[in-house]
């Protein structure tokens, strides 16, 4: 299962609807209704396994020895779960029920979509049914009780009620009132050097006397904040990088309203990524400026790299370092469920409407979609368990939700989901010129990570193959955003590296080494040779102090 900030993030990514996954539902039990033999044999696997089962509890009962529990599933870590023959029971009968559901929903005749969509959301009726939701059947929920003589349970219901007047009826997941911008959140020192109608374009204050003489743009993703790279002091990769002798220039866009309504893909690359790199060059005197990038902000900045090489401007970008994200979307993962034409043609007509995609447009449906993670474990730890959640800046991040302007969400979609254009040699026109992959000699640092739900390694590895240049490929432990917050010393961190990278991801890996620690250090220590000469660092003008803004809007 993604990690919740993955998940958050990537449906928000795709603006998923939750009326395509009840459409897809009813078609499976359609086309089961047609199919009572196969029904009919589920059930006949479902009576033996509760036959089992039952055998099973009533041995323990009498003292033998059970199956040993191997759950890998935090709902019910309990040991209750498995010592207790009445709890065991209970468990082991659900868990056969979820396996035999899934397993008639195999079996039906159904086109990958509508199966994907169906399996999604049997997953979230599935989830709502766990008897780790039932307060008198979940043995931490009883035990927390008892031991707190039944204060939990007020806790629980002052909390119940904060998140009644507070937060919609949902529970919270972060205490985001721990967090605030400029302080412990997007706190590296640096100003506002540049504003236009889309970005502002943020300049970090040097830590040492000397620095690399290329400066470092850094392209975000517009799905959320730009801060994911300025988290938490100490956890914060504009930091370290700041540290390591870089200057980094990082690209804050504008919450879209409904005045950007009719920005495209040309416009957030003239406006945003060109105008960002121009103007790093200019205040910087360096004619060469190196790109990192995150997720969508990562293609965009291999759109700009593909429109630069067009029009024989190559040079302008030294390096660039594209970190989760996809250039080649023939495989993208879950969000491929929700990317069809129908799927994104009930997304446009949404978005029409107002010119963007709101913030409840993507964060109610999602939230429904997930419910295990997103709501079930935040039901049980804060409503019934009267705990209160811990301040985590990921997921502070991952709250701070953002607008997706309409004609540019919905022209990415269609051009990178739907039809994979950046594969085809001039098949994507982006501000007049077209983009060939192939054009691009530019220095690649990739970057993927191995549970990566959202951008799959494998996926995002192939963009080591589309370009002609030289390439690097790292993957990290961790997830989509989990695996970008890798600061030295992280406990268990670790990553996986090789040169070259060959044609297919399984003999990359094959081939690769295993280290220990964190691939900040091994990104800079690629960068830096590349960056230039160290130099005194650039007098950069003074502005507005960092974050800005626009990231408030």
């Amino acid at each position: 299962m993604a990690p919740v900030e993955d998940l958050r993030y990537g449906l928000a990514l795709s603006g998923a609807d939750p009326a395509s996954l009840t459409r897809a539902l009813g078609r499976a039990f359609l086309e089961a209704s047609r199919r009572p033999r196969t029904v009919a044999e589920a059930l006949a696997r479902l009576s033996r396994a509760q036959v089992a089962i039952t055998f099973d509890v009533a041995r323990m009962a009498l003292g033998a020895s059970g199956q040993p529990g191997s759950l890998d599933d935090r709902r019910f870590h309990d040991r209750a779960w498995t010592e207790n023959p009445i709890l065991r029971c209970v468990l082991e009968s659900y868990l056969a029920g979820s396996r035999t559901a899934h397993e008639l929903l195999d079996e039906l005749e159904l086109d990958e979509g509508t199966r994907r969509k169906a399996s999604f959301a049997l997953g979230l009726l599935l989830d709502a049914a766990a008897p780790s939701n039932l307060p008198w059947v979940n043995p931490t929920v009883v035990k927390e009780a008892y031991d707190t003589g039944g204060r939990s349970v007020v806790r629980g219901a002052r909390l119940f009620l904060e998140d009644l007047l507070r937060n919609g009826g949902q529970p919270s997941q972060v205490d985001v009132g721990a967090f605030e911008l400029g302080r412990n959140l997007a706190a590296t020192p640096g100003c506002v050097v540049f504003r236009n109608h889309l970005i502002e374009l943020l300049a970090y204050e040097p830590t040492t006397e000397r620095v690399h003489a290329r400066p470092i743009l850094y392209s975000p993703p517009w799905i959320n904040r730009y801060y994911v790279l300025d988290l938490s002091p100490g956890r914060s990769f504009v930091e370290h990088a700041v540290g390591q002798g870089f200057t980094v220039l990082a690209i804050s866009y504008r919450n879209p309203d409904e005045t950007m309504a009719k920005l495209t893909l040309d416009d957030y690359l003239r406006d945003g990524f060109l105008a960002a790199l121009e103007r790093t060059s200019d205040l910087t005197g360096s004619s060469t400026v190196n790109v990192v990038s995150v997720c969508v902000g990562g293609t965009l900045a291999a759109i700009g790299l593909g429109v630069l090489a067009a029009r024989g401007e190559s040079e302008r970008i030294g390096w660039a370092a594209l970190f989760n994200s996809l250039v080649d979307y023939a495989e993208p993962g879950e969000i491929a469920a929700f990317t069809d034409e129908a799927a994104i043609q009930r997304i446009e007509r949404r978005v029409q409407r107002r010119g963007y995609m709101a913030p409840a447009e993507i964060s109610a449906p999602f939230t429904l979609m997930k419910g295990n993670d997103l709501i079930w474990r935040y039901v049980v730890s804060n409503w019934l368990m009267g705990k209160r959640p811990e301040p985590f800046d990921i997921l502070a991040w991952n709250a701070d939700d953002v607008r997706l302007p309409a004609a540019m969400h919905v022209q990415y979609l269609r051009a990178c989901y739907l039809h994979n254009l950046l594969t085809h040699r001039d098949a994507l026109v982006v501000d007049g010129t077209p983009v060939d992959m192939a054009k691009i000699e530019t220095p690649l640092y990739v970057l993927g990570a191995r549970d990566d739900h959202i951008v799959p390694w494998r996926s995002s590895y192939r963009t080591t193959q589309l370009t002609g240049g030289e390439t690097r490929f790292t993957l990290t432990s961790g997830g989509h955003i989990a695996g970008l917050v890798n600061p030295p010393g992280k406990a268990n961190a670790r990553y996986w590296t090789q040169d070259p990278s060959p044609p297919e991801s399984d003999a990359w890996l094959a081939g690769a080494e295993e280290r220990q620690g964190s691939w900040w250090e091994d990104w800079a220590a690629w960068a830096a040779p590349r960056s230039g000469e160290l130099t005194a660092p650039p007098k950069l003008p003074e502005g507005e102090p960092a974050p800005g803004q626009y990231v408030r809007s």
